[in-house]
């Protein structure tokens, strides 16, 4: 009995023969699979390098338009303060010292009125005499023009003037917009030249850099222009650069820099109003006098648009006496603010460029307090 159970227990059941593993087919799935798992891996840190980059760039315009300067700063004098200078040389160095006042304090439009009344709305023709009417705004206008242009623009834009015979003596400006060749910027002011392009290319502009810049229009050859430069290209490798034409409010608006103040011409004060360049006007305007109220008291009220105007050599009055179109005797009803923004001056009078000076640097921190957001990138340059 015994020897059936051993024998039962030694019994060999036959094993099933062994499948042999095909490890070329084996190595290339698992090659395969590898490869597949780093195309995975590469395709999320691509996914992932995307969204990144995503934020960062929503992030990058974000800072930007919050650096950005909605609001503007216009200051208004009479060019009869050009009378006051005993010689052509006094004259030049008065309006350079004008020109450096605004810039300082990011002045962005500058308007030339005249006390007279006469119609002088242009620059062009020649100059005949400080002592006739309305000459002296033109060439206050002129030099003011032609220190606000970067020196690389200068030649193309300002032919030899009696007007500027002494300009070249000023202190230079040293505006945002006035860039050395080899300073790297995002815009850049430059002039459309007269060469010819190839078609659905757009025209070449002297910024003055090393190499011309390729914008995105055709335009007519002499016209100064706004360039937004291509931040993504090698300059080193191309033969010319790349942009885009933008407006000229731009860097200002979007950027947050200052650049420069446009100059205009007003046949008298009514004008400075009337004929503004903003659809909506000055929604606020402020008048200086002695016979202002204190400015440390005044408070000024949220604005797009700020107009400050100065008087000549006899006041805000005579300007107001002078214009035909203005049936008011006290200038004080023209203006939202009426200020003496030097009381307890110590001198009978102050001359145009000093209260310049003076007004903007009292009106600064009041600007600052109606805009705090804005107020770190608007007024710096």
């Amino acid at each position: 009995m015994s020897t059936d159970v051993d024998a039962k227990k030694l019994k060999v059941v036959p094993s099933q023969p062994e499948e042999r593993v095909n490890w070329r087919k084996r190595k290339a799935e698992l090659k395969e699979a590898k490869k597949l798992r780093k195309e995975t891996k590469l395709i999320k840190q691509l996914e992932k390098q995307k969204e990144e980059e995503a934020a960062e760039r929503e992030n990058s315009e974000q800072q930007q338009n919050e650096k950005g300067r909605a609001y503007t700063v216009s200051v208004a004098l009479p060019g009869s303060v050009l009378d006051n200078a005993q010689s052509a040389e006094l004259r030049t160095y008065l309006a350079g010292q004008i020109a450096r006042a605004c810039v300082v304090f990011c002045v962005d439009e500058i308007v030339v009125f005249d006390e007279q009344g006469e119609d002088v709305k242009s620059v062009e023709g020649d100059f005949k005499g400080v002592g006739k009417k309305g000459h002296a705004c033109i060439q206050l206008a002129r030099i003011l023009q032609y220190l606000e242009c970067p020196q690389y623009l200068r030649k193309c834009f300002f032919p030899m003037h009696q007007d500027l015979q002494y300009a070249g003596l000023l202190n230079p400006l040293d505006s945002p917009h006035h860039m050395r060749i080899d300073e790297e910027s995002e815009y850049r002011e430059g002039i459309v030249l007269d060469r010819p392009s190839k078609e659905k290319k757009g025209s070449l502009v002297n910024c003055g850099m090393r190499k011309e810049v390729r914008i995105d229009k055709q335009l007519q050859a002499g016209l100064r222009v706004t360039v937004k430069l291509n931040k993504t290209q090698n300059q080193t490798e191309n033969k010319v650069c790349k942009g885009v034409v933008v407006a000229p409010h731009v860097p200002r608006s979007e950027g947050g820099l200052y650049w420069g103040y446009t100059v205009r011409l007003a046949s008298c004060l009514s004008s400075v109003f009337t004929e503004s360049p903003y659809k909506e006007g000055y929604d606020l305007t402020i008048g200086t006098s002695e016979r202002g109220s204190n400015m440390d008291q005044a408070t000024l009220s949220p604005f797009k648009h700020l107009l400050i105007v100065f008087g000549g050599l006899q006041g805000l009055e005579a300007s107001v006496d002078a214009d035909q179109n203005l049936d008011v005797a006290d200038p004080s009803v023209l203006f939202d603010l009426y200020l003496n923004t030097c009381p307890a001056q110590g001198s009978r009078t102050i001359r145009t460029e000093e209260a310049i000076l003076i007004s903007m640097a009292g009106l600064r921190p009041k600007i600052t307090a109606t805009f705090p957001d804005v107020s770190s990138g608007s007024l710096k340059n």
